[in-house]
């Protein structure tokens, strides 16, 4: 028989006692031989340690971990990669709030293993009725890293997906301190881009994880603040030299902050507090621009001419964003 490669599975918490069992059991209940469970407990407040170390008590696989003092959850993640062992061949993540599939490890590990070139695997994932991470072709299940990043930073098709929806080779975990390279939201696409650079990427064309949708989730905070066009911005800012060419670049931010700009007059109209308006300015400022302000009007003068051509559908829209307005 051959030897299955050594296998880390890991997961970093804090707070996540409404959904941990079941994070746990969908691990533990995988259909793949893994060598270790690594759960880093960043000082939860609830029950979560509790929980996990009576898991651990269970099964040897398991070893709980907690922080001495609290971090942010990117850095978290970077802790709990510096667990895993020095044996480890891949590495896969499953945050606290979501669960796997039984046969997650085991189908991503194996596409890996038959390709060696390969560096990190992503995979479809269930979020409420939506499956995420679609755009490559189904025949394409192996592609080389920089096809891969042009694909993202040039056409927008985005399938290197979240920490739980992938696999990453344990030799890039290790190649740096802080494999997630810095504390945004979107660490983790940036880290696909930095370390694809020299290797392959792999995709399983099925859904092998679940993502949990709930009020506390960094998603919704990211999606309430329309956080994720920056986020593209800045990583196709950061990343576009190494991909593309100069012209290739130029276009493609040109053409996000279009996108991003028109994005903003509508937010005008739908009276985004001025709580949002900080963000905007900061984290644009953050990525090396400056909000401009005669733009964003010029967008919402032209998103209001186009509202008053179908009133009823504005109506809606205003009754909507006055009960958002009431609700924040």
């Amino acid at each position: 028989m051959t030897r299955e490669p050594f296998t880390s599975v890991v997961t970093p918490l804090y707070n996540g006692e409404p959904f941990l069992a079941q994070c746990i059991e969908s691990v533990l209940n995988q259909d793949y031989p893994f060598a270790e469970y690594v759960i880093v407990n960043n000082c939860s407040t609830d029950r979560s340690l509790e929980l996990a170390e009576r898991y651990a008590r269970q099964d040897r696989r398991i070893r709980v971990v907690t922080n001495k003092v609290f971090v942010s959850a990117i850095e978290n993640h970077n802790i709990t990669l510096r667990q895993i062992s020095s044996r480890s061949e891949y590495t896969k993540f499953v945050c606290a709030d979501d669960y796997l599939l039984p046969e997650s490890v085991g189908k991503m590990v194996r596409l890996a293993r038959q390709n060696p070139t390969v560096g990190i695997v992503g995979s479809y994932q269930q979020s409420n009725e939506f499956i995420r991470w679609q755009g490559l072709p189904v025949n394409v299940s192996i592609l080389s890293g920089r096809d891969a990043c042009r694909m993202g930073l040039l056409q927008g098709i985005h399938v290197f997906g979240t920490p739980t929806s992938s696999l990453y080779r344990s030799d890039l975990v290790r190649s740096t301190e802080s494999f997630f390279p810095h504390n945004e939201a979107h660490a983790d696409t940036s880290a696909c881009y930095t370390h694809l650079r020299g290797c392959d990427f792999g995709f399983v064309h099925e859904v092998l994880s679940v993502e949990r949708v709930h009020e506390g989730q960094i998603t919704t905070h990211v999606q309430r603040l329309h956080a994720g066009a920056l986020a593209y911005i800045d990583v196709v800012k950061k990343h576009g030299p190494v991909y593309l060419s100069e012209s290739e670049l130029a276009g493609r931010l040109e053409e996000l902050l279009a996108s991003y700009y028109r994005m903003l007059g509508g937010c005008v109209l739908k009276m985004k507090r001025q709580d949002f308006w900080e963000f905007q300015k900061s984290r644009l400022n953050n990525i090396g621009y400056a909000l401009d302000r005669r733009r964003v009007l010029i967008e919402a003068i032209r998103e209001f001419a186009t509202e008053l051509m179908r009133p009823v559908t504005a109506l809606r829209k205003l009754k909507v964003a006055l009960e958002e307005r009431k609700q924040s």
